[in-house]
């Protein structure tokens, strides 16, 4: 009966240690996406590939872009609950910003109105 007790406590501890150390196997496995990530474009399946980028992670990149618009720099990922200095340090090398896509309608800044003639 002793032996029964002493050998479901080991089980138990090693389920727990098992358990806990799950989520770091399952980062150390991740490979880092071959090419740059473009945080304006990217879905949540993409976003995922990055380092420390889960799938919680992904929704809200995808969120902030929803909310506030195309993102300008990568630095603006701080603005992310959960995305440290550290976190945004280790995805840089994989993330990039596409520039915003051409105006339609051109810049009349510096057109002068036309003067009517006979004046």
């Amino acid at each position: 009966m002793k032996f029964l007790l002493i050998r479901s406590r080991t089980v138990i501890v090693f389920l727990i240690l098992a358990i806990a150390f799950l989520p770091i196997a399952a980062r150390a496995e991740k490979n880092p996406p071959a090419k740059p990530i473009d945080l304006n474009v990217a879905n949540v399946k993409e976003l995922q590939e990055l380092p420390g980028v889960g799938p919680v992670m992904a929704q809200r990149i995808i969120d902030m872009r929803a909310k506030s618009g195309r993102f300008h720099r990568v630095e603006d990922l701080l603005a992310i609950r959960g995305i440290s200095q550290k976190k945004l340090d280790a995805m840089r090398p994989y993330v990039t910003i596409s520039a915003p896509a051409p105006s339609a309608v051109p810049s009349q800044k510096n057109t002068a109105p036309a003067k009517k003639s006979g004046q």
